[in-house]
């Protein structure tokens, strides 16, 4: 995976952010969701790299990159302070504009990312989300039934986390395997890297803290927004799976064009991991809207 790409750390906002790098021209970063790392990227990677210089970050508190304490309130891991790293980042790499492609989590820290820094920030392609406000405030019975994770991983510490430590496979692949292709989109490689990092110390803590971030202090940033009527201003392609939740259970245009100002998007044949069960489609539609 990543074969040309040279692998970084980097020290950013206080931590260390790990990050592979490859490419040339106009920069774009790329940012993976949960339980996953930086490696879910590795089907589109060197295609993107073709046309761009390709950032893939692991996210604070997953991957190879720094795992710090959350915090009484969890600021740490605030998406605000999530996205401040990545701007860090591509500020030490050289690129002040960059495009960004992110997925579940990652699309979340991307969000908070270009309505911090719209500056930053030329073009958001979000991956199987809604945004977050409106996913909380809209939480049905059958989204509650597939994102059980999002109510588990809340609870307080250290119950979540002790309950994945003890069995980092059995949570990777109850999440992972649960939803519409199962286990089919993910390789060997990948998959392997994916437990590696989950079982590293610390990791649990972190994904655990994401979470908890975004039920609370997340929640006080993106009602602040709406009440100031800040919405997003850079150009936003939202996409999701027909097979997957967000889909079913949210107009995910709908709920976009409440909070930005220039949204296009569309359903893509598959689940919920994009990058890894429909890549080609993926590139096809990353392009189109970048040279747009």
């Amino acid at each position: 995976m990543f074969a040309s790409f040279e692998t970084g750390q980097c020290q950013v906002n206080g931590i260390r952010i790990h990050y592979r790098k490859g490419g040339s021209g106009q920069a774009l970063l790329l940012l993976h969701g949960h339980p996953q790392t930086h490696a879910m990227w590795h089907k589109v990677a060197e295609p993107l790299a073709r046309h761009f210089t390709v950032v893939a970050a692991d996210l604070r508190g997953y991957g190879d990159s720094a795992k710090p304490a959350g915090g009484e309130r969890h600021e740490a891991y605030s998406k605000r302070q999530m996205a401040l790293d990545m701007l860090e980042l591509m500020k030490a790499l050289g690129f002040s504009r960059f495009d960004v492609l992110a997925h579940d989590r990652g699309a979340r820290v991307a969000h908070r990312l270009a309505q911090d820094h719209p500056e930053a920030v030329k073009h958001l392609i979000t991956l199987d989300i809604a945004p977050t406000l409106a996913m909380y405030e809209q939480t049905s019975e059958a989204f509650a039934r597939a994102y059980w994770h999002w109510f588990f991983l809340i609870r307080p510490a250290p119950l979540p986390e002790t309950l994945i430590e003890a069995n980092p496979e059995l949570y990777l692949r109850s999440v992972m395997g649960a939803r519409s292709a199962g286990m089919k989109p993910f390789t060997d490689e990948a998959l392997a890297e994916y437990l590696r990092c989950l079982s590293l110390p610390g990791t649990a803590h972190g994904l655990c803290e994401d979470y908890r971030a975004s039920a609370g202090i997340d929640l006080e940033h993106d009602r602040a927004d709406v009440q100031a009527g800040r919405k997003l201003s850079v150009p936003l392609l939202a996409l999701w799976g027909a097979e997957g939740t967000v889909g079913r259970c949210f107009d995910p245009l709908q709920e976009w064009r409440r909070v930005a100002v220039d949204v296009h998007g569309k359903a893509l044949p598959c689940g919920h991991y994009i990058a890894e069960e429909v890549p080609q489609v993926l590139l096809e539609e990353v392009l189109a809207f970048l040279y747009s």
